[in-house]
């Protein structure tokens, strides 16, 4: 007759702290969910609709109007909005990895000349911040105003994303490293053919912190980006979040019976709907990355 596994009992103490961990999470998840709850409700309540706030709260399905979701998808501000957006996060992505994946691997190399100086290069600028007036006056000088590119390329490297994947780097046997220079390959080689390859966790954390980053950066286009037509997300939430006569990019008429309640609700819950999509397929990749990442410092 087989054994039982062993089992350790938990004490009082630990149920205790159990159930305190697990109020917490309702808890925290309660938080995130009405609010997104009473987001989506709004976005649906069909205009001059009359009923108490719990009734608004939960509106049954049959009563829903997408008239708002109508609206904003059928306006080419908005449209444009999205599609602008979405350029400045793909390039900004790729453009960051491109850059931190070689900065990153450098500081891990530990017999690198130079390679102290390299990180004091990397660490100052994260610990202290030149402000915006230096940086505006870069960017300008470097005619970058009015285009996607003063976006992404300023912050292109984050010195908390670039000292993440430096630990996953450093984490990696140096004998899988030597191996390949003692065959003659190249530093580049060593980098594509065995670095990235076992790197895909740490790449796909760093990629979607990246991404958030660029998709809800609302500072560098405010101060960058005069055009209307450049304008992304961020930018015309305000000018909707605000009443206002929905930003330049929007006709006044625009959004025929949808409210305004609605708009605001709808365009909020839209520019989300990217992060929603991509991070279920980037979470297998997202606690591993970052905690082997942090292993080393």
């Amino acid at each position: 007759m087989a054994k039982k596994p062993n089992t350790v009992k938990l004490t009082g103490g630990d149920r205790a702290f159990f159930i305190c961990v697990t109020v917490f999470l309702v808890f925290i998840g309660l938080v995130i969910a009405i609010p997104m709850l009473a987001t989506i409700t709004q976005s649906v309540t069909p205009n001059g609709y009359r009923g108490s706030v719990f009734d608004k709260f939960l509106l049954v399905p049959w009563k829903w109007d997408a008239s708002a979701y109508g609206a904003l998808l059928g306006n080419n501000g908005f449209i444009l909005a999205f599609w602008n957006s979405l350029k400045i996060m793909l390039f900004g992505v790729v453009t960051s990895l491109s850059l931190t994946i070689p900065m990153s691997y450098c500081m891990s190399v530990h017999d690198l000349p130079g390679r102290k100086l390299l990180n004091y290069f990397v660490l100052i600028p994260y610990l202290f911040n030149i402000g915006v007036i230096p940086t505006y006056l870069v960017i300008t000088s470097l005619g970058l105003t009015n285009h996607l590119a003063s976006i992404f390329v300023p912050g292109a490297i984050g010195t908390y994303n670039c000292l993440i994947m430096r630990g996953f780097f450093e984490g990696i046997p140096e004998s899988l490293k030597e191996s390949a220079r003692i065959d003659g390959a190249a530093e580049w080689y060593v980098l594509l053919s065995i670095i990235l390859p076992l790197s895909k966790p740490i790449i796909m954390t760093i990629g979607l912190y990246y991404a958030v980053g660029y998709w809800n950066d609302f500072m560098h286009p405010l101060l960058y980006i005069n055009e209307s037509a450049l304008q992304p997300m961020p930018i015309l939430l305000r000018n909707i979040l605000l009443g206002s006569a929905m930003g330049e990019n929007l006709d006044a008429n625009a959004f025929g019976d949808a409210s305004v309640q609605a708009i605001k609700a709808a365009s909020v819950f839209l520019s989300a709907i990217p992060m929603m999509l991509a991070y279920p397929f980037i979470q297998k990749y997202f606690t591993k990355g970052t905690m082997l990442g942090s292993v080393k410092g």
